[in-house]
């Protein structure tokens, strides 16, 4: 007896394609990565930065103002996708490894993205980051933990 499990391809793909846009491999996979009214949430997102995002232009707009951090993403590692009731939605576990380009220190950070993909694009993004990594690695911890004070 045979067990045959019904994967949507469809979540899995576009976490491909994100994962190849974030790379840099695949600049021209952007444009058609997201829905236009995708939502895009970050519960975790470092202080002074948007938690929410409604469309894709909105994301564009604040992606355009992140490209001159100082960091080169290098590879996804430890990925361990998980399927889950609903056929358009996985959870993602992964390490982002990335190089800080202004001081060469390899670092990388643990993160977890809840993916919805309708119709060949995401619709909706929840990705939950390890902060303080991310902030130890670009060398912004002082300032990251200064801006978490409560009045």
């Amino acid at each position: 007896m045979s067990l045959s499990v019904n994967i949507n391809r469809a979540p899995r793909d576009a976490y491909a394609r994100f994962q190849a846009v974030l790379l840099g491999n695949a600049p021209e996979l952007a444009e058609d990565l997201y829905a236009e009214d995708v939502v895009i949430e970050l519960p975790f997102a470092r202080p002074g930065m948007p938690r929410r995002f409604e469309g894709r232009e909105a994301f564009r707009s604040f992606t355009a103002g992140q490209a001159s951090l100082p960091v080169r993403f290098d590879g996804f590692r430890n990925v361990v996708i998980h399927d889950t009731a609903d056929p358009e939605v996985i959870i993602a576990e992964y390490d982002l490894a990335g190089t800080v380009t202004t001081t060469n220190r390899q670092a990388s950070a643990s993160f977890i993205l809840v993916l919805q993909v309708r119709d060949g694009r995401i619709v909706h993004l929840r990705e939950y980051q390890n902060v303080l990594g991310i902030a130890a690695a670009l060398g912004q911890l002082p300032e990251s933990l200064a801006g978490t004070e409560h009045p």
